[in-house]
């Protein structure tokens, strides 16, 4: 054949000292023998490395056990983090629950937390706390009476629970932030009861329901709703909303759904909208629905 020239110089190649070594086991030494078996040295290694893996694992079981003991010494509660589950939340990945600010303008109070608070009574605890930023000098009556609504309602321990810090600040949208680190702002009271609706009870997580683009549909409708700028727009709305419900008792079905605290909490926040802008099956639901959510 013909014969190339070398293109690049011989470089003598200097291992590093600082690295561990270690043996070469395609060496013939250490390669089976098919008539006498693994050699002395294979043995020796595989039997090496066992004995200091039992070793840590007993380590790993004395350390939680002694961890144990300091929780029982602090009377710290032994629960782990409320998780949300694949299966049980629309194919989510299963991620620790964070606790979330929400931001809001006392003109614009979101009634849906005490809503849901009310209704998840018996199945999930919101705990919300409310504090006052430095950008208002007054929250005014309603934002009051909305706070003392919410206190309340007992916390319940025994429940699977989120923390909620609820912040009275001058912001132009109600928007909830759910990373502790990094700011990923969600918008619209609507979309925070779609965040809420996905982590709370399995009873309302409607991901998995064949309903599930019909209150999408209804929760988008809200969202529409507290936009409009005239009474003529929120009447159209208003409409609209009576069409999805139908003969149904409520919007999700025959069972309360996310939608019904958006609808719910879009009309409390709409006085202009009065009960001669309601249709007779919306009068109706809303008695239904104000049993539950008690607003």
């Amino acid at each position: 054949m013909y014969e190339l020239k070398t293109l690049l110089p011989q470089f003598e190649i200097k291992l590093p000292t600082c690295m561990y070594a270690l043996k070469n086991v395609s060496l013939a030494a250490d390669a089976l023998d098919s008539s006498a078996g693994p050699s002395t040295s294979s043995c020796d290694d595989t039997a090496t490395v066992t004995a200091r893996q039992e070793k840590v694992l007993k380590q790993l079981e004395d350390l939680k056990v002694q961890l144990g003991q300091i929780r029982a010494g602090l009377g710290v509660c032994g629960k782990t983090f409320q998780h949300t589950t694949a299966f049980q939340n629309g194919g989510l990945k299963e991620i620790p629950l964070q606790d979330v600010v929400i931001n809001g303008h006392p003109n614009f109070i979101p009634y849906a937390l005490l809503a849901l608070k009310n209704a998840w009574r018996d199945l999930y605890t919101i705990d919300v706390k409310t504090f006052t930023h430095s950008t208002m000098a007054d929250i005014g009556p309603a934002a009051r009476e909305f706070e003392a609504n919410l206190a309340k309602v007992p916390v319940n321990p025994a429940l699977p629970k989120i923390n909620v810090t609820l912040i009275w600040k001058n912001c132009e949208h109600t928007e909830m932030i759910s990373s502790p680190t990094m700011y990923v702002p969600i918008y619209g009271e609507v979309n925070i009861i779609r965040y809420l609706g996905r982590v709370g009870p399995a009873e309302y997580r409607y991901e998995g329901s064949p309903l599930c683009n019909e209150i999408d549909l209804v929760l988008d409708i809200c969202y529409q709703l507290l936009r409009c700028n005239t009474h003529k727009t929120q009447v159209a709305m208003v409409r609209l909303l009576d069409k999805r419900l139908q003969k149904q008792q409520y919007f999700g079905g025959s069972q309360m759904s996310v939608a019904d605290i958006g609808v719910y909490s879009s009309l409390i926040r709409m006085p202009t909208i009065t009960d001669k802008d309601l249709t007779p099956a919306l009068v109706a639901w809303r008695k239904r629905a104000k049993l539950v959510v008690q607003i």
